[in-house]
């Protein structure tokens, strides 16, 4: 778990950059827009992966989760942070395909989210300091547990807008 505050670029409600690079934290108690990058991961047979968050985190912690992701890096695409974080939070490398974008007013401040889907593998090697416990849900399952577990803010959301995206897809 970093204790260093990670640097995020603001942006405006159009989501175009505005120069000024800042503290994620300071951005989040300032209410800056900025960038968050988040991946639904699927398996090969469409199950989710749902995770727990660590009990040690400032945000959240204990919450569970259906997207998996963090900041957007100074410089970064919403493809490239969504890349990196699978990798730090899960061990896997994969290319996740960057769905939308949406305006989150949801959460600890309002930032812009890019959602990406992802094909991971079954077996991920989760960051503990940052995973607390994860496993595979149906959809079906997933919308039993998004009523009855309690999840942040942004999973609500994000999957929300997901399940539309899809719908509007087919």
């Amino acid at each position: 778990m970093s204790v260093v505050d990670e640097l995020v670029e603001r942006v405006d409600d159009q989501d175009r950059v505005l120069g000024s690079v800042v503290g994620r934290r300071q951005a989040v108690r300032e209410g800056w827009l900025h960038r968050v990058a988040v991946t639904v991961c699927r398996d090969e047979r469409g199950r989710i992966l749902v995770h727990r968050r660590a009990e040690g985190l400032s945000r959240f912690p204990g919450c569970y989760e259906v997207v998996v992701g963090g900041a957007v890096g100074v410089g970064e695409s919403y493809e490239e942070a969504a890349a990196r974080e699978l990798a730090e939070e899960l061990g896997v490398r994969v290319l996740p395909r960057l769905l939308f974008t949406f305006l989150n007013r949801t959460g600890l401040s309002p930032h812009w989210l890019g959602v990406h889907e992802g094909v991971v593998p079954d077996t991920v090697a989760a960051d503990a300091d940052e995973v607390a416990w994860h496993g595979w849900l149906s959809e079906a399952e997933l919308r039993s547990a998004l009523l009855e577990w309690r999840f942040t803010p942004d999973s609500h959301e994000a999957f929300g807008r997901y399940l539309a995206f899809r719908a509007a897809r087919s």
